[in-house]
């Protein structure tokens, strides 16, 4: 049986801690989210910096294993911008 993944504009989330992994392994390359800071809302906490990396899946040449990288705030934007990163990178 299949493990099912949250799944955000046809692509699997997969969070670990602080690190959120968008995109599928099996692609020519990922986005990685890694909160860096967070604000605390009454008991609830939020992202607030989001470090976000585009990675190349084949780790052959270390080299060129972070194809772009960048920080936004807040998480959705950040998911959003991963998106759009993701969707270019794979089309080249």
């Amino acid at each position: 049986m299949a493990e099912e993944f949250l799944q955000y504009k046809n692509k699997p989330l997969v969070r670990c801690g602080d690190v959120i992994y968008y995109g599928s392994m099996n692609d020519k390359c990922v986005a990685k989210l890694t909160v860096k800071s967070k604000t605390k809302v009454d008991d609830m906490e939020f992202a607030d910096r989001v470090f976000i990396q585009i990675l190349n899946t084949d780790m052959s040449d270390p080299k060129k294993l972070v194809l772009q990288k960048g920080e936004q705030t807040g998480l959705f934007p950040a998911i959003d911008m991963a998106y759009v990163w993701l969707k270019k990178a794979l089309k080249s």
